[in-house]
């Protein structure tokens, strides 16, 4: 059991917390957050609560730090936190550049603490099949990723909220949504090498976008399409067509209220199948897994090589939003 401190206690650390109610492997016993309203609710959950990162790096019983604050401040907030001789949990995205991500991987490496990502996709059950046929041949050979992750939770935002911001999201489906299918492209294809992205204001006042279109090419010469939409009611869909069969997974809900998901499958000569997967706890279990990590128990699944995959990722598709180019994944870092 590791103790840790949720830094960050809006929409997403206080889904954290609640998740983490009766872990095994974490016990959160601090809150952190600027806003006093945020902290009266953090308390709510019979934690302690601070007002500064600093105070949760100092605290002797603070083993680990849980990251949900905005995308601008997590590369100096993870090398504070591995100096400070703590392991660190970071929320998606890890950094928006590949120079921070590789000074936040090089400081948590340096102290020899366990460093996690709040990519909870890899550990919903459905995908977890997916890339197993993907590995296996079941499939065949994997030829094409199409992802979309879209949804309205965010209409209701103050229009100065940090999530709509193009200094702190600069592309704003980017971050809040596809990041997730970006990753799960990655953990099927691999290496990303070229993007071209398409970002657009048609339904919303967002400054920093509400609808995402991206195409992905992969060192492999596979291909992946994705889409992410801040407007649209909830959609979750992940397809991957291989050579031999495709596999669709559909979610019920979002995954802050997981439901579970609805897995198709075609293999060629054969009527297609379709599976339901009861919801699982894949937030919290992510978060386990980091903290097993952390505990020396079993290795992290998500490796910092495709960490660093994705950042890049993040850092070519906002060029490509705005530049109307293909960009080269990579190319400025």
């Amino acid at each position: 059991m590791i103790n840790a401190a949720v830094v960050g206690l809006g929409w997403w650390g206080q889904k954290i917390v609640a998740d983490l109610a009766n872990s095994e492997h974490v016990r959160v016993v601090l809150g952190v957050d600027v806003a006093k309203s945020a902290r009266e609710r953090g308390a709510e959950h019979g934690i302690r609560v601070a007002t500064s990162l600093d105070e949760a790096l100092a605290d002797e019983a603070v083993d680990a730090v849980i990251l949900c604050t905005p995308h601008r401040l997590h590369g100096e907030q993870i090398v504070a936190a591995a100096r400070a001789d703590k392991h660190v949990f970071c929320e998606k995205p890890l950094t928006t550049n590949g120079r921070e991500a590789r000074a936040a991987i090089a400081a948590v490496q340096a102290a020899g603490v366990q460093l996690g990502i709040g990519h909870e996709r890899r550990f919903e059950p459905a995908v977890q099949q997916l890339r197993e046929m993907c590995r296996s041949g079941e499939v065949g050979t994997p030829l094409v990723f199409e992802g979309n992750f879209s949804q309205d939770k965010f209409l209701d935002l103050p229009g100065d909220n940090w999530r709509l911001s193009t200094a702190d999201a600069p592309v704003g489906p980017l971050s809040a949504t596809g990041i997730h299918m970006v990753d799960l492209a990655i953990a099927v294809f691999g290496r990303p090498v070229e993007v071209w992205a398409r970002l657009g204001i048609h339904a919303t006042t967002f400054e920093n976008g509400d609808t995402l279109t991206i195409t992905m090419g992969f060192e492999n010469g596979r291909t992946a399409m994705i889409t992410a939409i801040l407007t649209t009611p909830f959609v979750g869909r992940v397809t991957v067509l291989g050579s031999k069969a495709w596999v669709e997974i559909r979610d019920r809900n979002h995954p802050e209220l997981p439901r579970g998901w609805d897995v198709t499958t075609v293999h060629r000569g054969a009527e297609p199948k379709t599976v339901f997967f009861p919801p699982h706890p894949s937030v919290r279990e992510n978060i386990e897994a980091f903290a097993r990590a952390a505990a020396g128990e079993k290795p992290y699944p998500v490796l910092y090589e495709e960490m660093l995959y994705n950042v890049d990722a993040f850092e070519a598709i906002t060029r490509s939003a705005h530049s109307g180019l293909v960009e080269r994944v990579g190319g400025s870092s």
